[in-house]
């Protein structure tokens, strides 16, 4: 294994970890789903699995990760608007 590999391989793994500890925290309540951490989380853990995916030539993977990403950079980006309607629906709802 060379060394470009290696380390193309071990990002493709710490990606993973990322973004099944991003599920985690939210699944346990550790984090919020609209929180910079989880997004964070998202975006740093797809971007690494997209890099990993497109060098194994799995498209379709890549693809999904990408999105993923997307997803995630505008929930970031919109996340002050997203967390003010839901504290206003959760008011709503008391």
């Amino acid at each position: 294994m060379t060394v470009v590999s290696l380390f193309l391989e071990s990002i493709g793994w710490l990606g993973a970890a990322l973004v099944v500890a991003a599920y985690g925290f939210v699944s346990y309540g550790l984090v919020d789903g609209r929180s910079k951490a989880y997004q964070a989380l998202n975006i740093l853990g797809s971007l690494l699995l997209a890099v990993n995916t497109a060098w194994h030539h799995a498209w379709p993977s890549a693809a999904v990760n990408v999105i993923w990403m997307g997803i995630a950079v505008g929930a970031l980006a919109l996340g002050p608007k997203l967390r003010h309607q839901a504290g206003s629906a959760e008011a709503q709802r008391r």
